[in-house]
């Protein structure tokens, strides 16, 4: 079963959201249809199931592997580098 190499780096306590919506989907007049939250540095950005696909876009362009869901009620991470939940 393959892991997740990346999760043993992340910082502890994890960062603080740096909003509670994703600012990319608000600056282009969007909805977000379920919200990311990078554990890396506190982006929020939306899922692939968004018009934006702000999250996985900001893993792209910032090479932060890991992100957690940001919807109340769940609790998973994915890391985006080794395809796998954390």
């Amino acid at each position: 079963m393959k892991q997740c190499t990346h999760a043993d780096a992340l910082p502890h306590p994890e960062p603080e959201p740096l909003d509670e919506t994703c600012p990319e989907c608000r600056r282009d007049g969007t909805h977000p249809v379920q919200l990311r939250l990078c554990l890396s540095c506190g982006h929020v950005g939306c899922c692939d199931s968004s018009p934006g696909r702000h999250a996985t876009e900001h893993h792209a362009t910032s090479g932060h592997p890991v992100m957690r869901t940001f919807e109340p009620g769940e609790d998973w991470r994915w890391c985006f580098v080794d395809h796998v939940l954390v």
